[in-house]
């Protein structure tokens, strides 16, 4: 198997699929669910049986969840929707912004109280997309505006902060969190990386509350610290468009990191899901409660 070292972090490639642009990734029980945006599909794998399932759902897919109830539940070109993946049937939920043809859902999670936060991405590069929240009653509420490219998202372990990118912005923003009624308030910037050549993409949280941002365009998943104002770790990938991370395995300390191919630029390893273990242990993910 092959390896790449550094800083005595061992990066390694796992399974045999290649993402156009790889994305979403959310450990779920004994498995990472993650998405393949470009093509379309949804994509799970199993790291003791090294088994990969793949599901076509017709239409470019931003963010996949687990629900509670069974299934799973998606979003994409065409707003919120479930999934079975015994039948491979979805079944539409809603789109807020069904009017918009240049705008589609990007990535999202679940919060603490199993509502799932997704926001939209405008394919024009102009602050016109948004992020929303569905509520466990399906109903479907805009909670920040004048986004261009919404991504990662995450909440602290006392569920009172709330995390959040968009990335043309390059800034990672944080907003006080209320679990209950899931309104968010103080919007402030917690580190701005407009002096990085890449851009802060998909992001999980670890155990002690720090921050692991995956770079697209930067070969890169850095770990920032809110309460230190710092990055504590970098790790670098053999690839350019590292896109986002979620820890999973038996005691969520193995971080899988989702990629991408790079226009015009032939890479080996692009494309490839990624494991490595940083050090950190990961928190349990929370699915769907609708």
């Amino acid at each position: 198997m092959l390896r790449i070292t550094d800083h005595m972090i061992q990066v390694e490639p796992v399974g045999k699929y290649i993402s156009v642009w790889g994305e979403g990734p959310i450990w779920n029980q004994d498995h990472l669910l993650y998405v393949d945006i470009e093509a379309h599909r949804i994509l799970t794998f199993h790291p003791l049986t090294q088994e990969e399932k793949v599901w076509d759902v017709g239409e470019r897919v931003g963010t996949v969840v687990p629900r509670a109830k069974g299934g799973l539940v998606w979003a994409g070109d065409t707003g919120f929707h479930f999934f079975n993946q015994f039948t491979g049937e979805s079944a539409r939920i809603g789109d807020p912004e069904s009017d918009m043809q240049d705008n589609r859902f990007n990535d999202g999670k679940c919060d603490p109280a199993g509502r799932l936060w997704a926001g939209s991405i405008c394919l024009k590069k102009e602050p016109e997309a948004a992020l929303y929240c569905l509520h466990t009653d399906l109903r479907i509420e805009k909670k920040f505006s004048s986004v261009t490219n919404s991504n990662g998202i995450i909440w602290s372990r006392d569920t009172a902060t709330m995390y959040y990118i968009d990335t043309p912005s390059k800034k990672i923003r944080a907003f006080d969190f209320d679990a209950g009624t899931s309104l968010i308030a103080n919007e402030r910037v917690i580190w701005d990386t407009s002096d990085d050549a890449s851009s802060p993409d998909g992001m999980t949280i670890d155990s002690e509350d720090r921050l692991w941002i995956a770079f697209c365009h930067g070969s890169k998943v850095v770990c920032f610290d809110p309460v230190q104002k710092k990055v504590t770790e970098q790790i670098n990938f053999p690839c350019m468009e590292t896109t986002a991370c979620a820890f999973g395995g038996p005691e969520l300390k193995d971080l899988y990191v989702t990629t991408g191919l790079k226009p015009g630029v032939t890479e080996e390893l692009a494309g490839r899901l990624f494991v490595c273990r940083p050090g950190a242990q990961g928190v349990p993910s929370d699915a769907f409660a609708g």
